[in-house]
């Protein structure tokens, strides 16, 4: 089997000697590279399967660089190494085509998964017929269960709208932040639906290039463009007879809108370069993140082709306004952990539970699922303990008690220069042990601070890490 190729993509030398040395002990051939014009060169010299790029260097940002990576090499996977207190930037990141996102401390298992989570798509891409594989590179299996059912009013709400639509070959449209599950609920319809024999193919259109969108979509002919070497089935043509879902339609081009709004109208496509019209059966799912109406009023998106599409709407409530399906959700997360880390983490304690209830959950149930398999890899005991979850966890949660406490919007110890001071100087505490990898000696000694004096204050600020 050939080994894989991973290009490692940070400024500082020695997080790219220590993940070298690493990534090297368990099998993987590895390059480094300090900035992005060097990572350029190595990429056009060299076909990488994936590349651990940290979202801040000197000549370029991890946004550039994705999108570099996307139209350049479609099938290198992309893992963003950023921070806990950027979970927001990263997510949009996997938006713009990322794989995933780990965030600093960086720990060997926790790394070691992501990277293989990664590189099995390309190599399930490689050995899986056409008709289960997913635009840009990418297979997602029905039977790949990532989610569970919630057991609040809304998740009961959406579990009866997917048994009414599944049976029907409705087109829907399935709204709702980054995160909440909207792949999840694609899948329980074509699980539930008459095509549940057929293939199920996804496809994300906020990580197509577009210049390579058309010929993701519909195909492409022997001669079409430059590249074009043979005769490529698009996605439509794979997905013959079963299920279609287009993730962040938004994005699309223009053009690619009028020839999707063809194949809504009239089942049939035409591949680039190609004269024959070819039958597609397919019923297509769509999600989005954005409001299409506005993109409409702004001249973004067909208005025809927003009323082919939203003949059944879902929208999913982000994981904030669903608190009672935080503790399903998390446990699911915990044993999916446990089988991924080899742990037999239980649960959590009364703490750590009431940190995860109130925190804002930006990233929803992707966010979730990190925070949770990170606390799992920290855990010592039966319990996850609140020593084991992020800081950036444990500040979201000191600022929405206080929210709650206090619905005039800002509590009166805070108020004028003072609170100022205060949420000046919590932050500088957060950073500084996140930097340090929440060792309080280290961070008591950077912060020119007793230990006791630290202590004092993680106390003071509910920031008992």
């Amino acid at each position: 089997m050939a080994t894989s190729h991973i290009l490692i993509l940070d400024d500082d030398q020695d997080i790219c000697n220590l993940l070298s040395r690493f990534l090297t002990k368990n099998g993987y051939t590895v390059a480094t590279a300090g900035r992005g014009a060097v990572a350029k060169e190595l990429m056009a010299g060299q076909r990488f399967d994936l590349v651990l790029c940290d979202h801040r260097l000197p000549d370029t940002d991890g946004l550039q660089m994705v999108q570099h990576i996307r139209a350049t090499s479609p099938r290198t996977q992309v893992i963003i190494i950023t921070g806990y207190s950027e979970v927001r930037l990263a997510v949009e990141l996997m938006r713009k085509g990322a794989f995933d996102y780990i965030a600093k401390p960086l720990f060997p298992d926790e790394l070691l998964m992501r990277v293989q989570d990664a590189l099995a798509i390309n190599k399930r891409t490689d050995s899986t017929p056409a008709k289960a594989v997913a635009a840009g590179g990418e297979v997602r299996s029905t039977g790949d269960q990532v989610y569970v059912d919630g057991t609040g009013a809304s998740s009961q709400n959406i579990a009866k709208h997917i048994a009414l639509v599944a049976p029907t070959d409705m087109s829907v449209l399935i709204t709702g932040e980054t995160g909440t599950g909207k792949e999840f609920v694609a899948k329980r319809i074509h699980q539930q639906s008459t095509r549940s024999s057929g293939p199920f193919v996804a496809v994300d259109c906020g990580a197509l290039p577009k210049e390579l969108a058309g010929s993701e979509l519909f195909g492409h002919t022997k001669g079409a463009f430059t590249g074009a070497v043979t005769d490529k089935p698009g996605s439509f043509e794979q997905a013959h007879g079963g299920t279609m879902f287009l993730d962040e339609i938004g994005n699309l081009t223009y053009e690619n809108q009028v020839k999707l709004l063809r194949v809504l109208q009239e089942r049939k496509i035409k591949r680039i370069g190609g004269t024959k019209d070819i039958d597609v059966d397919v019923r297509l799912l769509i999600a989005t993140n954005e409001d299409l109406n506005k993109a409409v009023a702004e001249g973004r998106f067909r208005e025809d082709l927003l009323h082919r599409i939203q003949e059944f709407t879902i929208h999913l409530l982000p994981l904030r306004e669903r608190k009672e399906d935080i503790a399903r959700f998390a446990q699911h997360f915990v044993e999916q952990a446990n089988s991924r880390l080899g742990r037999h983490v239980a649960g959590f304690d009364d703490a750590a539970m009431q940190h995860l209830m109130r925190h804002t959950w930006t990233g929803n149930l992707r966010e979730l699922g990190n925070v949770i398999k990170r606390a799992v890899l920290l855990s010592t005991g039966e319990r996850i303990t609140v020593e084991c979850l992020p800081a950036m966890v444990l500040s979201g949660a000191r600022t929405m008690a206080a929210a709650s406490d206090s619905p005039n919007t800002v509590a009166k110890a805070d108020d004028g220069l003072r609170g100022v001071a205060h949420q000046a100087e919590r932050e500088a505490i957060l950073s500084a042990l996140e930097r340090n990898g929440f060792n309080k000696s280290r961070t008591a000694e950077q912060l020119n601070i007793d230990r006791k004096t630290l202590y004092n204050k993680l106390r003071s600020y509910g920031l008992e890490v």
